[in-house]
């Protein structure tokens, strides 16, 4: 079974996370098909599921939400969300441009969908989700803090942002932010160096990495990494995908890959990565395999 990671004395994440953002690219969206994936990842111990407000432009959250009601899986699972995207669609017709919004009250209207959409009272985990330009971290941290104390969020955390970022809106708040969401993995490992895990990790924020297969580039092509990856899962009696996994687990930050597919078997195989025999060796030669070159 795959373990646990603490973000608060009270509140722990799978070690790998389910994310929804094709949801509704889904050739079968039906409640029934959504409830399939879910207990495919519970049977593995995989307990947290990655949604935001935009993904499926505004509506892979109901998708989402019609298959938990009734069910009682709702207590079964953490649920993630994010917030402050803003395109031109149904929800908001008017928008011109693209946008940030982390005014107060987007993001407080923002959660509020997200609940009511998802059919639940809290979510476990608000995420900002990309750094705004215009943010005013006064406001953003009191809204923050304010959500977390009416209870429709159990704690907060950032998506995207450098540690400066998160320095800043920290110190306009009083609840810790414990998440960072970053896109990572052996196609995108500047993360490794720049100075981003080092920040997390003595801040006690846990890093979740999105697309942590490179958006499949890492299990395709004929590229030195892919060349590797498939060297070490030959030796391990494994594949690419679970390779490439396992290290990022084996990284002492804590990283929480967010796996997203559709397709069922793929699920249920999230946690072959746990068999993957990953020392220090092995990440090495992969991470060698990944800069191009000999480490200095």
């Amino acid at each position: 079974m795959i373990g646990r990671v603490d973000l608060t004395p009270d509140l722990s994440f799978s070690r790998i996370a389910y994310g929804m953002w094709r949801l509704d690219e889904a050739a079968d969206t039906s409640p029934a098909a959504v409830q399939a994936k879910i207990a495919a990842c519970l049977e593995q111990g995989i307990t947290t599921i990655d949604q935001a407000d935009i993904y499926g432009g505004y509506t892979a959250e109901g998708i989402l939400g019609a298959a938990l009601k009734g069910t009682g899986l709702r207590e079964r699972i953490e649920l993630v969300t994010k917030c402050d995207i803003v395109i031109a669609s149904n929800r908001f017709p008017k928008v011109r441009v693209k946008h940030y919004d982390t005014s107060p009250e987007h993001i407080t209207a923002s959660l509020e969908r997200s609940l009511r959409e998802m059919g639940t009272d809290h979510v476990d985990l608000l995420l900002i989700h990309r750094p705004d330009p215009l943010m005013d971290h006064e406001a953003t941290g009191r809204a923050l803090d304010d959500l977390v104390a009416a209870g429709k969020t159990r704690s907060v955390g950032v998506s995207n942002f450098r540690p400066w970022d998160v320095s800043l809106l920290q110190s306009a708040m009083e609840t810790d932010l414990v998440v960072n969401q970053i896109e990572l993995s052996l196609k995108e490992h500047g993360a490794f160096v720049n100075g981003d895990l080092a920040f997390a990790q003595e801040n006690d924020i846990v890093p979740m990495a999105w697309s942590p297969l490179g958006g499949g580039d890492l299990i395709t092509g004929p590229g030195p990494v892919q060349k590797t990856l498939a060297a070490v899962a030959a030796r391990n009696g494994s594949y690419s995908a679970a390779v490439a996994i396992a290290w990022l687990l084996a990284h002492p930050a804590g990283i929480i890959p967010v796996l997203g597919t559709n397709n069922i078997n793929r699920i249920r195989g999230f946690s072959d990565a746990l068999k993957v025999d990953m020392d220090r060796q092995t990440w090495f030669e992969l991470y060698t395999a990944a800069l191009g070159r000999e480490v200095d």
